[in-house]
């Protein structure tokens, strides 16, 4: 065999690995690919999950991105103004476990997927739409300086509020126990003593300076504002942390987002092309 043609097998061999395309050294993404919403979609597999990775059509500098922990795809406006200014969208499924250390560790590969491997932006910008707000928060905290900003869209930032329901909301029972598994917690009375809620977890982020968008339903009996947006606005704003409160008057927990995303994506944009 000659050497152009041991070098053609080699190139197939890897190709096979990355779903029929070529890995390559400029940080080109792997997986199959498709379209969302006219942008060229990658799905790949990461750590043992299933992630996305949405590409712009023009990369900004420093190649921006926007992470979604839960929904991808729910009420995307502001997922799509980032796509139009050059972000890419990222997304891991990592099953509806509540931001719990377990999960985490798979968000620790993501990062280390993205950029070093893709060149990604070593700060992305963390979006958490509900129940997505834990995950964000949480590994934030362990990771403030790997962090442009957070958006916290209804977000749960305190799980005794949700899915505990020990406060003014619904709360849901079967996602408060399935969060006791997920958490290894012995007993409702171990979750109900846990220090490192969001709400309760901010100052790693405020030493940081890491900016927050807040952008919260005042009548949202699910996710109540005034035990999660609420504290965290005060409490933050206490510690000297960088942060923004939209309130969404009159509205519960849906819908999600913004009619016009403008106000945070300019907050976004603010915080991370510096």
């Amino acid at each position: 065999m000659s050497s152009a043609d041991l070098w053609l097998a080699a190139l197939l061999f890897v190709a096979a690995g990355t779903g029929g395309r070529a890995a390559a050294a400029d940080g080109a993404l792997p997986g199959k690919i498709g379209n969302y919403k006219g942008y060229e979609r990658h799905d790949f597999v990461v750590d043992g999950c299933q992630t996305i990775v949405v590409a712009p059509k023009q990369v900004a500098a420093g190649k921006p991105w926007v992470w979604r922990a839960e929904f991808f795809d729910a009420f995307p406006q502001i997922d799509l103004a980032l796509l139009a200014k050059g972000f890419h969208l990222v997304y891991i499924g990592v099953g509806n476990t509540f931001g719990c250390p377990d999960a985490l560790k798979h968000w620790d590969v993501l990062y280390r997927e993205m950029t070093t491997k893709h060149g990604f932006s070593p700060k992305p910008v963390l979006e958490g739409l509900s129940r997505g707000g834990l995950y964000c928060f949480n590994w934030a905290a362990s990771n403030p300086d790997k962090v442009g900003c957070i958006l916290a869209d209804n977000a749960v930032l305190d799980f005794k509020s949700w899915p505990g329901g020990k406060g003014r909301g619904k709360g849901s029972p079967g996602d408060w126990k399935k969060l006791l598994g997920d958490y290894h917690f012995a007993s409702e009375a171990e979750a109900l003593a846990y220090t490192k809620n969001p709400i309760d977890n901010l100052e790693p982020l405020a030493k940081a300076k890491v900016p927050i968008f807040l952008l919260c339903g005042d009548a949202d009996d699910v996710v109540p504002f005034e035990e999660n947006g609420a504290i965290v606005y005060e409490r933050y704003q206490r510690l000297g942390g960088p942060v923004a409160l939209r309130i969404k008057k009159g509205l519960g927990h849906h819908p999600h987002g913004l009619d016009d995303p403008t106000p945070a994506v300019e907050f976004i944009l603010k915080h991370t092309q510096r």
